[in-house]
């Protein structure tokens, strides 16, 4: 029986992952940090394997003891416009997920799992991928038995404060021309939140261990097949 915490349950992929952790028999208690409670139809979440906490993310360290767990799945993001500014962007998609995982990884935490995006890179021309990239480093600097970097292309679900500008026609134009996701622009196929939740949630179980990147189009096969790929896959980075 594992022992998960979840940081981000209150975003899109966050609430699938949520989902599938609590219905998981391999997981026998779920701690979420959120900066308010998780709500279902209307009501505030209950679940005999849910643990709730209200934090201060700028504060992190005052919860170490929480991060007492096997498994942390980090789906914090936000974007820039909603943020309000590049600084306070950074701090949740880049400060944010490095203060989780050195915490996590002085906690003698098994597995790290964090949401990236597909055009992270240290050269990227948007300051969304080049900050994705510094936090994808700084990450994998702690020492986890396995460190796993997810990076889905368009996410595909329903967000509480809706579609973010241009998502909405992006994913319809990509969704409807299925014959050019071929080959490297696999990685550009939009993906349902829930499809990269569950992925989430297998590679965590099977525990490949070591520094692992996971594609858009990996990320699809995971969740399409129910288990990861045998014997060693190309998801094995640096």
């Amino acid at each position: 029986m594992r022992t998960a915490l979840l940081l981000g349950a209150t975003g899109l992929t966050g609430r699938n992952c949520l989902n599938f952790l609590l219905d998981d028999k391999a997981y026998e208690k779920v701690i979420t940090l959120c900066r308010r409670p998780i709500h279902e139809n209307g009501k505030e979440l209950t679940h005999e394997k849910l643990e709730q906490h209200i934090v201060n993310f700028d504060s992190l360290e005052s919860h170490s003891d929480l991060f007492k767990v096997d498994d942390v799945f980090c789906c914090l993001g936000t974007t820039i416009k909603k943020a309000g500014s590049k600084a306070a962007f950074r701090k949740v998609d880049l400060e944010y997920a490095v203060a989780a995982a050195k915490i996590a990884a002085a906690n003698h935490c098994q597995q790290f799992l964090v949401i990236s995006a597909p055009e992270s890179g240290k050269k990227s021309p948007f300051f969304y991928g080049r900050v994705k990239a510094e936090m994808e480093e700084r990450v994998g600097e702690e020492s986890f038995a396995g460190t796993y970097i997810f990076r889905p292309s368009l996410l595909i679900g329903e967000r509480e404060e809706g579609w973010r500008p241009g998502e909405g026609l992006a994913i319809q134009v990509l969704t409807r021309v299925p014959w050019l996701m071929v080959g490297g622009l696999k990685k550009l196929k939009p993906i349902d939140a829930r499809d990269v939740a569950r992925a989430m949630v297998i590679v965590a179980k099977t525990q490949p261990q070591g520094h692992r990147t996971f594609s858009s189009d990996r990320i699809q096969a995971i969740a399409d097949a129910g288990a990861m790929p045998f014997p060693e896959d190309d998801t094995r980075t640096a």
